[in-house]
């Protein structure tokens, strides 16, 4: 499954895990202002945002995972299987598959405002693309200021502000934010004794504070790890602290070999980790196999072009030895 976080520190920063037992072919994308891209219902948008993230690229059409534009704005789908639904196309309403939802809004949306505009006049709609299976997926979107995630359920269209700033998947939002509620008392500081004023308890170790925050990989668990580690971040004031501590609280998530196991027998992992730098378009990310920061600058791109631009992900491990 998978998990993404906002991270505002002098900077807007954008990440996510990518957890999943195999992987499809993923690039990284970058689609130019010209590049045009083809929606089933609603035309053609020939002129957009110029945007880069993670996607699979299938017949030249980037099919994003997750996404920055270069006006800031971030927006990231995740698994929301079972529950994800899609309805026909209303009359007065943009019609946009699944597939073709990060564009939409990446290649017309400045903001959140904006974003959240767009929306109300928007459905998603049971197409695939091509020969896929349509996604069952959630959205996260972020831009700076606030979050809002993006449901599309048989109960309707939602869109939830997400003040915590974390997705991962089921159960539905409302509930995630529910449930969260039982863990409150969690801090990062040492504990106080509110059990018993007659008993001396002793601080035995540090971290005590948090004892009770979940520590395995279902998606409720990982909805409070990360939203615990997030909201206690503490980092310096650089682009680059931000982007290696947004690193470490995907860490706290990640999803090691052998301890997700399937009924396939199959292992799920955290497939790659990644973080954009929203404000300046650089998008860091690395691979399970390869622990090593690597970053894309879409700034040093031409993005007046029509053609997509695509990188080969780094995903061998790269050891630096010491001299």
């Amino acid at each position: 499954m998978c998990t993404a976080v906002s991270y505002e520190n002098n900077g807007f920063y954008f990440g996510r895990n990518l957890d999943y037992e195999i992987r499809f072919g993923d690039n990284v994308a970058i689609a130019p202002r010209n590049y045009p891209f083809k929606f089933l219902f609603a035309g053609t948008m020939r002129e957009h945002f110029a945007m880069i993230g993670m996607a699979h690229v299938a017949d030249g059409y980037p099919l994003y995972y997750d996404c920055v534009n270069e006006k800031g704005l971030a927006m990231a789908g995740l698994n929301f299987v079972d529950n994800a639904f899609y309805g026909e196309p209303e009359d007065g309403k943009y019609a946009i598959a699944p597939h073709e939802f990060i564009p939409f809004i990446m290649g017309q949306c400045a903001s959140l405002s904006e974003a959240r505009e767009l929306l109300s006049k928007m459905c998603l709609v049971d197409r695939a693309f091509g020969d896929f299976p349509v996604s069952q997926l959630h959205w996260m979107i972020s831009d700076g200021r606030d979050s809002i995630v993006v449901e599309s359920t048989k109960q309707g269209f939602f869109v939830y502000e997400n003040p915590l700033g974390v997705l991962t998947n089921n159960p539905e939002f409302p509930l995630q934010t529910t449930q969260i509620n039982n863990y409150m008392g969690l801090s990062a500081k040492p504990p106080e004794n509110r059990f018993c004023s007659k008993y001396q308890f002793n601080a035995y170790s540090r971290g005590m504070g948090a004892i009770g925050l979940p520590g395995d990989w279902s998606s409720e668990s990982r909805f409070v790890r990360a939203a615990f580690v997030r909201a206690n971040s503490v980092c310096g004031e650089s682009a680059l602290e931000s982007v290696s501590q947004v690193f470490h609280i995907l860490n706290s998530v990640e999803n090691p070999s052998g301890c997700c196991e399937l009924e396939s027998g199959d292992y799920q992992i955290t497939q790659y980790t990644c973080c954009c730098d929203c404000k300046n378009g650089i998008y860091y990310y690395n691979y399970y196999n390869n622990h090593q920061i690597n970053a894309v600058d879409m700034r040093r791109e031409n993005l007046n072009s029509a053609d997509l631009i695509v990188y080969e992900p780094q995903d061998k491990e790269n050891i630096l030895f010491q001299n």
